[in-house]
Order: structure tokens, then C-alpha cells, then sequence
């Protein structure tokens, strides 16, 4: 296996400078090889990718208007645009491109190269079209919408909300910018270049693909006239890897760089190891146990804030979960600007059995506890049962496949839920509506939240905030609102926000610079060194 993949590799690189290597369990020095599993891309076009995979890929090879960049991945920063005027009075933003950028291809940079971009993401109509269509953008008034005047790219919007929102809108993954000339060239009865655009790549990021084969590799050169300078690195190739074991011993051997897949119990095997290092990184997806206030018995506050003295956080953290979620209890994640990081509660019983008596709350409470039936729900779906019970809330629990644990929470017609739950883009408010937000909680009003789908009418203090937060302009007052909604929203809710995923990743000592934000559009390669 590991002579056949040594093959393959050095097939790959074949078309890279390499410099001489002591022995074939040896990468280049100046390639980085990954091993990773990535059989769930489906498009790598920027339009239509919507996979964590492929979302690794864009970063690499595609630029955003405005963007969260490998320097500093929790401040918007200038991309292709070198600065911005916000109208928000009248809903528009001007961006003024960079001067000297050109694309992979040696094409320059133009704002008709932008308008084309998003316009492709409109009418393709892809997946992740809907965050860019969210701004009131459809085929028909396009046109009007974005516009190019010169090196300027003028963008109206439709909708409630500030400039501050749309920037982040504009900072996400389908906002990428490719190369419309090229792209024109390769386009097949009216694709927009969609089927070339799936094993090429049109953009100006720091690196170009030299070659993707589905199921098997992912080959990235070095762009050394990307305009935030050239990556440390000539090259990467990310082999793709199912399996954890196979991706342990080829790390191991030397024959990669970096392993991305391993399992907890892998990643704790290498402790010790002079020649290899890991690094735990707080991912976007946040884990909750909430209670359907449709249920009597989970409607009264001191229920709510007994639970949170009844989560053994760390506990599961130190076992079953370590390396793999860490304790947090705020909607928006940590390692997102805005992010609430506080974690006041810990497990209590004696001080939830108080709470509850206080309150002159009977006991025991009987509670359905729906999860979904695989790991690591299952155990912390026991876990929740034994820490609860500890106060006299028993907790039944009933497994479901994934579609039949969500079907029924989206009916409203659990009583209590374990489950979790991600952003679609880089905007607090993406999750704020979700935990801190319904105005309307009738039943023939479905929403795809999370206090919808349990049932609570939320504040109309919270509700007003939310749509504040959501029309501030200034950055500084609308971050700080959303760390107001969110320490709200952790002291008095039927949700309980317990914990944030985290991936592992193993990697050679002589590794630097690698970069793995809180999503799969954070992952950087064009800072990574190998010493």
C-alpha cells in the first residue's frame, strides 16, 4: 500500500521542482503533502461548491472582494479591493479593485470580471447561491443590482439589514472572483464555464490547480504573483486518504505531511513522538440540548437554568469527546468575530436540585430525549441521562436515524433535543436568528430555527435586538450587540448550548504556518514553511 502510494505521489509531483530526497519515506522539501479524506467534493466550482472539501479548495485558489484571510482569520480585511465607501442610507457600496492583479491565467483583474462572478452564482442557481440571492439579487434585476464603472464594482441590496452584514455576505465562498474571459472561452451550451470549471481552476488565490482527480488527488503549484505575495511553499497535494489508519501510518512513515483524519485515539497514540505534532482547532458547529416549551413540565425558567448546572461538560469533554468538541456555551462560535468565549457553568447537581426546589418545581420530571442514533451522540446522549437524573429529571432516551431525529424537530413535536448547529457564512446574525430570535411562533409560521422548531416565543427585548444588531452599520456596536444577545441568551433560554466541535490535525514538526479557522473556508496553505 505504502510503496503504491509513494508511486502515485511522486507521479503527481512530477511536474514540481523537487529537490533531492534521502530516501523514497520523504516529501519534497518544498511540497507540502497532505492526506486527507476528500470523496465529498462534488464541484470545485466556487458557484456550485458547497462541501467542506471543496470549501478547502476554494480558499487556496479563489479571492473575495473582501475577505477573512490567513494572516488574521477573525477580521474582514481587504481582498481584491483595496477600499470601500458604504452608502447606507441608500443601500449601496462601492469597492474600488486593486491595482496590478491578475488572474492565474495572466488575465488582469477588471469589475466586470466581479459582476460576471456573482451574476454566474444567480444564474446557475447552485447551493450556495441562496447567501448571495439573500441581498434581494435575482436574474431578472441583476443587472441593476451590480455594476461596473471603470475599477469601481457598485452593489445595491435589497432588505433590512446594514452594510456590515452584506460585507460579510460578500466575504463568503460564492462571492469568489474567477476570470470571466476564461471562463467565456470554456463555456458549453450555456454553462458559464460550470463543466470546465470542475477540474480547472480561473481564479487569482495563492495557488493554481495543477490537477484534480476525484477520489484520489488534489494537486495545488504556487501562484508567485499572488498580490499578498507568493506562498512559502511551491506546492501542495492533498492525496486523498479514507482511511484513518492508512493516513496514521503513512504520517509515521514520512511519507506525508499532515494528517487530517485521524481519530482521537490515533491523535493520542503520537503523543511523544519527537518527529510529530498535533493541534486541535475549534470548529464552527455548535451542540445543544434544548426543550420544546409545547411540553409543560419544560416551560418553567428554573428548568432551564437548572440544566445548565446538570451538563457534565467536562466530563464527556476529558473522555469520549476530548479532541473532538470543547466546552461552550455561546450560539456564535469561537474563532468567528463576536464570538463569545465565556463558559460559566459547570456541573453542579446540588446547586440545580436548588434551583429546582426554589422554584417549587416537582420532582421527578420524565423527559424524551430524541438523538440521533450514532457516535458520539449516543454517549452523550447516556451521559445527559446519568448527570440528570442526579436532580430528578429522567430523561427517555429515543434513537432516530438523522432524518428522522431532524423531521420530527422540525414538526415540533419532540420534547427534548439533542442536536447542533452551523453557519452558512461568516455573520453572527446567520445564528443569532436562529437562538435569540421569533417573533411569530405559531404553528403554520415554519421557521428553520432553532426556537421555532422548540416551541419559545422569544422576548420581545430579544427579538428587537436581534433586528438592531442585524441594521447596525458600525462593526464595534454591532459585534458588541451580538455578545449582549449571546450572554443573554445563555442566562435565560430552553437551549442549551453545551459544547463546539473540533477537528485534529497531526502534522511533522518541520510544518509551520499551517492555518485551520473555525470552517472549511478558513483552512490555509499559503502561509505553511517547512523547516
Amino acid at each position: 500500500m505504502t510503496k503504491m502510494f509513494r508511486a502515485a505521489l511522486l507521479a503527481a509531483a512530477l511536474a514540481m521542482p523537487m529537490t533531492p530526497m534521502a530516501s523514497l519515506a520523504a516529501t519534497p522539501a518544498d511540497i507540502l503533502v497532505v492526506a486527507q479524506n476528500i470523496d465529498d467534493i462534488v464541484s470545485i466550482d466556487p458557484a456550485e461548491a458547497y462541501e467542506f472539501s471543496s470549501g478547502e479548495y476554494v480558499a487556496q485558489t479563489y479571492d473575495r472582494l473582501v475577505q477573512y484571510d490567513a494572516v488574521d482569520t477573525k477580521t474582514l480585511a481587504a481582498g481584491l479591493a483595496k477600499e470601500w465607501a458604504v452608502d447606507d442610507a441608500n443601500k449601496t457600496i462601492t469597492f474600488t479593485l486593486r491595482d496590478g492583479v491578475k488572474f492565474t491565467s495572466g488575465n488582469p483583474l477588471r469589475a466586470e470580471d466581479v459582476v460576471y462572478s456573482w451574476k454566474r452564482v444567480v444564474t446557475l442557481n447552485k447551493a450556495p447561491a441562496f447567501i448571495l440571492t439573500q441581498l434581494g439579487w435575482t436574474p431578472e434585476n441583476y443587472d441593476k443590482m451590480v455594476t461596473a464603472d471603470g475599477n469601481k464594482v457598485v452593489v445595491k441590496y435589497e432588505g433590512d439589514f446594514s452594510s456590515a452584514f452584506v460585507l460579510n455576505v460578500l466575504a463568503a465562498r460564492p462571492a469568489s472572483v474567477v476570470d470571466a474571459v476564461t471562463l467565456q472561452a470554456n463555456e458549453a451550451n450555456g454553462d458559464m464555464g460550470n463543466a470546465w470549471l470542475k477540474s480547472n481552476s480561473a481564479g487569482t488565490g495563492p495557488f493554481v490547480l495543477k490537477a484534480f482527480r476525484p477520489g484520489e488527488l488534489i494537486n495545488l503549484t504556487a501562484n508567485p504573483e499572488y498580490f499578498n505575495g507568493a506562498p512559502a511553499i511551491k506546492g501542495v497535494i492533498i492525496r486523498h486518504v479514507a482511511e484513518a489508519a492508512t493516513q496514521q501510518l503513512l504520517l509515521q512513515s514520512g511519507d506525508v505531511d499532515m494528517a487530517k483524519n485521524l481519530t482521537s485515539d490515533q491523535i493520542a497514540s503520537l503523543a511523544g513522538k519527537d518527529n510529530l505534532t498535533t493541534e486541535t482547532y475549534p470548529q464552527a458547529a455548535v451542540h445543544f440540548l434544548s426543550f420544546n416549551q409545547k411540553t409543560e413540565t419544560l416551560t418553567p425558567p428554573a428548568v432551564w437554568d437548572a440544566a445548565r448546572y446538570l451538563v457534565n461538560y467536562k466530563g464527556m469533554t476529558d473522555t469520549f469527546l476530548k479532541g473532538q468538541m470543547q466546552t461552550h456555551q455561546a450560539f456564535w462560535p469561537s474563532g468567528f468575530p463576536g464570538s463569545l468565549d465565556e463558559t460559566p457553568y459547570s456541573y453542579d447537581p446540588a446547586k440545580a436540585k436548588q434551583i429546582l426546589a426554589d422554584a417549587g418545581i416537582k420532582t421527578p420530571i420524565k423527559v424524551t430525549l430524541d438523538v440521533i442514533n450514532s457516535t458520539p451522540f449516543t454517549d452523550m446522549a447516556q451521559s445527559l441521562q446519568a448527570s440528570f437524573a442526579e436532580a430528578g429529571i429522567n430523561f427517555d432516551i429515543i434513537p432516530g436515524t438523522g432524518s428522522q431525529v431532524i423531521t420530527k424537530y422540525r414538526a415540533r413535536t419532540h420534547e427534548a433535543m439533542l442536536l447542533y448547529w452551523g453557519p452558512d457564512f461568516m455573520d453572527p446574525h446567520s445564528n443569532a436568528k436562529a437562538f435569540a430570535y421569533n417573533e411569530d411562533n405559531s404553528d403554520g409560521n415554519y421557521q428553520s430555527t432553532t426556537t421555532w422548531r422548540n416551541g419559545w416565543a422569544v422576548p420581545e427585548e430579544l427579538n428587537k435586538e436581534t433586528k438592531a444588531a442585524l441594521s447596525e452599520a458600525d462593526p464595534a456596536k454591532r459585534s458588541a450587540m451580538y455578545i449582549d444577545l449571546q450572554k443573554k441568551v445563555q442566562e435565560k433560554s430552553p437551549i442549551v448550548i453545551m459544547f463546539q466541535a473540533a477537528t485534529q490535525v497531526a502534522r511533522a514538526k518541520n510544518v509551520e504556518g499551517y492555518v485551520n479557522g473555525a470552517t472549511s473556508d478558513f483552512v490555509y496553505y499559503r502561509l505553511v514553511k517547512k523547516n
